[in-house]
């Protein structure tokens, strides 16, 4: 079994220790250990090691399943990668351009046909979903809203989605850690019916990456399979994670309406500087969005470098995603440390022009 190396982790790997600013981050400013309890009791491992059974039933109740059909992971990450270990066959259909895992863990087991996102709007065409299908496909993978453009698709495609997979005995898997970010979430594809398979975690929404505490929601054959691979991988999600996700998720209206002002503020914020800059993008969902690369450079690579060396901050390159012309920037991060890291990039696009 080979699997490509992450691009994005190891660019971040070479640059972002000694960065000041992370202006690529793709999750909401992480909240403080202030807010919670952290004493979890004993630090052994979670029993059952599927994730607290009460815990669980809460988690489902959102996709319309039972306790049952949701097992809890080390972030999503781990839930991804799990139900790809137990879901892959010979083929799978991912949309691009998307966080690597979502291509590059199947493609390990299997093979892939993507299908790309059209810009500048990021359109998906269906007939081309349907049309990459095979009888032996095993997943159509989506991630929505989208990593790294910030697309939203809507509730109209992703239904459709689902029953173009199902009409091919296909599972349609979800990757919704920004969901919950949107102002108006749609319905996870784990409710849509037996086909559906939705990963998440607190990382992005709620502000709690260092919990590293995601899961799975969806039929029970593909819960139990992926079970079976967390027992070589995990064996349990994180005590400490469980403790402080629970909370999180009972004050959840409380973290995501300050989440969502706070996206919203700085979404703005990036747009007009964007336009000022004479750089594009289409206005994205979540904390990621997806701009040209600004004249002068050739790459998305080319510019994030030359950036991180001269002014100490950080962007991700379009390159990473398979996209050489583009550039992701997150905007999630605190403001203070979003200013800063705009009037940066001001300075280093002024010194250019």
């Amino acid at each position: 079994m080979d699997i490509e190396p992450f691009e994005l982790e190891r660019f971040f790997d070479r640059f972002e220790h000694d960065a000041d600013i992370m202006l690529a981050e793709s999750g909401i400013e992480s909240r403080s250990t202030a807010e919670f309890d952290t004493d979890p009791g004993e630090l052994g491992y979670v029993i059952p090691t599927g994730g607290d059974p009460q815990l669980r039933e809460q988690v489902a109740a959102r996709y319309d399943r039972s306790g049952d059909e949701v097992l809890f992971t080390c972030g999503a990450q781990e839930a991804n990668f799990t139900t790809f270990a137990a879901l892959m066959g010979e083929h799978a259909v991912t949309v691009a351009p998307t966080y690597q895992s979502l291509s590059a863990v199947p493609d390990a087991f299997g093979e892939v046909t993507t299908v790309d996102l059209d810009p500048p709007a990021w359109t998906l065409d269906t007939d081309r979903v349907r049309d990459a299908l095979r009888p032996e496909t095993a997943v159509l993978v989506v991630n929505n809203p989208n990593n790294p453009t910030g697309r939203y698709l809507d509730e109209a495609t992703m239904r459709e989605l689902y029953d173009i997979a199902a009409a091919n005995d296909t599972y349609l898997l979800c990757d919704e850690v920004y969901r919950l970010l949107a102002e108006e979430p749609l319905p996870p594809v784990a409710s849509f019916g037996e086909y559906g398979i939705s990963t998440s975690s607190v990382t992005k929404a709620h502000g709690l990456a260092g919990c590293r505490f995601g899961w799975v929601a969806g039929p029970s054959e593909v819960i139990e399979a992926a079970a079976n691979w967390k027992d070589y991988t995990t064996i349990s999600p994180s005590t400490f994670g469980q403790h402080v996700a629970k909370q999180a998720l009972d004050r959840e209206d409380e973290i995501l309406a300050e989440n969502r002002e706070q996206a919203r503020d700085h979404c703005e914020r990036v747009d007009e500087f964007l336009a000022d800059h004479g750089m594009s993008w289409r206005e994205p969902t979540g904390v990621n969005g997806f701009p040209t690369v600004p004249d002068g450079f050739a790459t998305g690579r080319a510019f994030c470098e030359a950036f991180v060396r001269e002014e100490s901050v950080l962007l991700a390159p379009g390159g990473a995603f398979g996209v050489p012309d583009r550039f992701r920037i997150g905007f999630g991060l605190a403001s203070e440390e979003l200013t800063e890291g705009l009037a940066r990039l001001d300075a280093f696009l002024t010194r250019r022009v």
